[in-house]
């Protein structure tokens, strides 16, 4: 018995890094999955594999996070297939990094399309068959330099920071209706593209936490899988930092 089980659920960006731990957590705890993908075919599939493998139906969708038609079409067919959509956890997200002096135009849309327009989108989709239902839980990846901000990324500081917003405020709109909304704010957390991250860097974050070590993408998937479930049904519009202390 798993703590989602019967539930329905959405990941976005679920192919690759943190996504995919929490598309496989949520699966291990019960959850059917449908997660998309814009270039990871492959990747997508393999996940989802997985999840077939322990029990679950799993969705592989091609979507453009960042196409406010592509996330309805999401939206549409899972609720077709499935009859509902219990859980969305909006995590697809990019980087392009550059001090404000030097940013291009293209930068900044490009990560706030898809970072947060991205996350509007799904949640715009998804918010009418929750409502209808009167249940759901959403959560959304943010970041603690969505919290703190960090040199040299002013539209991913922006584009985190806004999802703090967009979650709040969205848990007072979403509440009365038996829905919950929450965020989970990562720290440094060690994935593929993490990995070819410079060494000074890492020490350097490394440096930062409390507990002297840099996350998994497990320990984040745990957390959602905890905000997702009954076990967080009276919390909502909630950040929480896993980080190792990095934060403070």
């Amino acid at each position: 018995m798993g703590i989602l089980d019967n539930k329905t659920a959405i990941v976005t960006g679920g192919s690759l890094g943190i996504g995919a731990a929490i598309a496989l957590d949520l699966g291990a705890q019960g959850a059917d999955v449908a997660l998309n993908y814009r270039k990871h075919a492959d990747e997508a599939e393999a996940i989802a594999e997985k999840i077939r493998a322990m029990g679950r139906k799993a969705l592989v969708v091609q979507a453009d996070v960042s196409s406010f038609s592509d996330a309805q079409a999401m939206v549409d067919k899972v609720n077709a297939e499935w009859g509902k959509v219990d859980i969305l956890v909006c995590n697809a997200g990019i980087n392009w990094d550059g001090v404000i002096w030097k940013m291009k135009e293209e930068q900044w849309d490009a990560v706030l399309g898809i970072n947060l327009k991205g996350y509007f989108n799904y949640i715009r989709a998804v918010a009418p068959v929750m409502r209808e239902q009167k249940y759901g839980r959403i959560v959304c990846l943010t970041s603690i330099n969505g919290m703190r901000g960090k040199f040299g990324q002013t539209n991913y500081s922006a584009s985190k920071a806004g999802i703090i917003g967009l979650v709040k405020a969205t848990a007072k709109e979403l509440g009365g209706r038996g829905v919950t909304v929450n965020a989970v704010a990562p720290g440094l957390i060690l994935t593929d593209m993490m990995a070819a991250m410079p060494e000074e860097a890492k020490q350097a974050s490394l440096s930062e936490t409390a507990l002297k070590r840099l996350g998994e993408p497990e320990d984040v998937a745990n957390v959602v899988s905890f905000f997702c479930s009954d076990l967080a049904k009276h919390v909502t519009g909630e950040v929480i930092k896993v980080d190792g202390g990095q934060y403070i």
